[in-house]
């Protein structure tokens, strides 16, 4: 059954499976954001975000020095890690020679007088869906936040001729408004999904899951200048497959919002594993 607006109804109970803590408080000192990305400190995407959240409440940049997508949950362990910091139109930024993860858990627990109330990692120069957001630094920095207890929002803008880093910004600034009013639990955070379409064209917003299909890697095999076997690695984009996924929803005009969660742990499987032999050894 689908509500009127064609989402699936038994997606609709999705929002009240995660929590967003923030406080009450639009219109007065606003509320405290981190922004974070893995395009690194000079991408349009965050410039998008950090002049339309400013008008949200205190709004701090920590990004990575360069581009880091893909990175994933790397951290960088192995050396000390350089800050600068510099200003922009009133917003600091804190620019960071290190992974996209460790740029937002350093911001956290060392750069920032206060804990963040959300933190938001994008505008990402390209979409990230399916199981493709397990190799995304974007959506690593959300996760990292949530591992601490702060609320968090990945962003990405579909790469084309279209893209519209603005409207997506907007979007975000609305979107985090309305979670504002509410507080959803427990804690996880949200990944966004934009298409590359002239905001008029935009079909709607679909509450969706994730697709869980492999994605489509290719290694093409070629002689590199040296005479020596190379393989150039390129990937395929998805057909749209369910109409519940957050890859139908994107190739088919609609903004996509997921839920995700830390936990990934599978509960079914404890119960069956429980009649293992192995279990009952003492060594």
């Amino acid at each position: 059954m689908k509500s009127k607006r064609g989402i699936p109804r038994g997606l609709l109970i999705f929002p009240f499976l995660f929590f967003f803590a923030l406080p009450s408080v639009f219109g007065t000192a606003g509320i405290k954001i981190l922004l974070t990305n893995d395009d690194g400190y000079d991408a349009p995407g965050l410039a998008a975000l950090a002049a339309r959240l400013s008008a949200l409440g205190t709004v701090t940049v920590a990004a990575p020095s360069k581009n880091e997508s893909g990175a994933s949950h790397t951290i960088t362990m192995n050396r000390p890690i350089g800050v600068e910091t510099t200003e922009k139109n009133g917003i600091p930024w804190y620019i960071i020679d290190a992974s996209p993860a460790t740029c937002l858990r350093l911001a956290i627990e060392s750069l920032l007088p206060q804990k963040p109330d959300i933190v938001v990692s994008g505008l990402n120069a390209g979409d990230n869906t399916g199981v493709i957001t397990y190799y995304s630094a974007t959506v690593a920095c959300a996760r990292e936040a949530a591992f601490v207890g702060v609320s968090a929002i990945s962003a990405h803008l579909e790469k084309g001729k279209t893209m519209d880093y603005q409207a997506a910004a907007d979007f975000i600034a609305d979107l985090i408004q309305e979670l504002e009013k509410k507080e959803f639990k427990p804690i996880a955070f949200l990944n966004v999904n934009f298409p590359a379409l002239p905001k008029e064209k935009i079909k709607g917003v679909r509450l969706t899951r994730q697709d869980i299909r492999a994605s489509l890697e290719l290694y093409e095999k070629k002689s590199g200048a040296d005479g020596k076997i190379v393989y150039v690695p390129s990937f395929k984009r998805l057909e749209a497959g369910s109409e519940d996924t957050d890859v139908w929803a994107l190739e088919n005009g609609y903004i996509s919002i997921t839920p995700f969660q830390i936990d990934q742990t599978d509960y079914s499987a404890l119960k069956r594993l429980e009649s293992l032999p192995i279990l009952k050894r003492k060594n």
